[in-house]
C-alpha cells in the first residue's frame, strides 16, 4: 500500500500531528543571512535601518528605485540639466581647492544614470566613470559600493552622495580607501540635519562615525552644501603608507 493511502486510513488529528511531523524535520534549504546588527561607535551616531532579512532583499529593494521607468526618465530628462550644473559647481569649488585636478582619474559610486560623471567631464576630468548596481553606458558601469570591481590603488578622486544607502558602511569606506591611491581624495555629500529617502539603509547623525571608519585618512573639511536633500560635504584623504628604510 501506497503511503498517501495509508495517511487516508488514519484518524484526521493523528494524520495531522504526523504530518506536520515528517515537515518539520526536513532540513531548510533557504537560509537567509541575519540583519547585520546596528554598528557600534563611540558617538552612536550611525544606525542601520532594520528590516533587511537577506542581501538578496537589500540588493533587490535598492532596484526597485533605480529601475523605476518614471524616475529613469526625470534623471535623463528634465532633471539632467539641473543636477550636471550643481555638481559642477560642487567640482569647479573642489579643483579651486587643489583637491581635483584635470588629470586626475576619478570615480562616481552610485552615479545612477551618471549625472556627476558628466559634470566632472565638463570641468575637464575628462578620466572619469561612475558606478552603480544598473549600468548606463557610457557613463556608468554595473559595480556594487560594498564591493567595487576596481584594482587597489586605482583612483585619484572618489565621490559619492549615496552613503546612506549603504547596508554596510564599514565595507562601503573600506572599498573607497581600497581603490584610493595614496594622497587621493573622498568626497562625500551625506545628510546629517535631515533623513534621506525610504531606500536609504541607514541614519548618520554627525560626522564621527565616518571619521572612525576611514581609519587610513585624514580628515580635510567639513562645510554645509545644499545638494538635493543632502547637506553636508565631507572630504577624506588617504594616507601615504611609509616603509620603513632598509638599512
Amino acid at each position: 500500500m501506497k503511503i498517501s493511502n495509508y495517511f487516508l486510513l488514519l484518524p484526521l488529528p493523528l494524520t495531522l500531528i504526523i504530518f506536520f511531523l515528517v515537515f518539520s524535520l526536513q532540513p531548510n534549504t533557504v537560509t537567509n543571512p541575519p540583519t547585520p546588527k546596528n554598528p557600534t561607535y563611540s558617538s552612536g551616531d550611525l544606525k542601520i535601518r532594520p528590516g533587511y532579512g537577506s542581501y538578496e532583499f537589500y540588493i533587490q529593494h535598492q532596484l526597485n528605485k533605480t529601475l523605476n521607468p518614471k524616475l529613469r526618465k526625470i534623471w535623463t530628462t528634465s532633471d539632467w540639466e539641473r543636477k550636471v550644473r550643481v555638481f559642477a559647481k560642487f567640482f569647479q569649488l573642489l579643483k579651486q581647492r587643489q583637491l581635483l585636478h584635470n588629470h586626475s582619474k576619478a570615480l562616481s559610486i552610485g552615479a545612477r544614470v551618471g549625472q556627476e560623471v558628466e559634470a566632472l567631464r565638463r570641468v575637464g576630468v575628462s578620466d572619469s566613470v561612475g558606478i552603480d548596481l544598473v549600468p548606463c553606458p557610457p557613463l556608468v558601469i554595473k559595480g556594487d559600493f560594498h564591493n567595487q570591481p576596481f584594482d587597489n590603488d586605482t583612483f585619484d578622486f572618489e565621490f559619492s552622495n549615496v552613503f546612506d544607502h549603504a547596508l554596510y558602511p564599514q565595507k562601503f569606506v573600506a572599498e573607497i580607501e581600497r581603490t584610493l591611491k595614496p594622497d587621493g581624495v573622498c568626497v562625500l555629500h551625506v545628510a546629517l540635519s535631515g533623513r534621506p529617502d525610504k531606500y536609504s539603509a541607514n541614519d548618520l547623525f554627525s560626522v564621527k562615525p565616518l571619521m572612525e571608519m576611514f581609519k587610513g585618512s585624514k580628515l580635510v573639511h567639513i562645510r554645509k552644501v545644499d545638494g538635493f536633500g543632502l547637506d553636508t560635504e565631507v572630504v577624506f584623504q588617504k594616507k601615504k603608507i611609509i616603509k620603513p628604510s632598509s638599512s
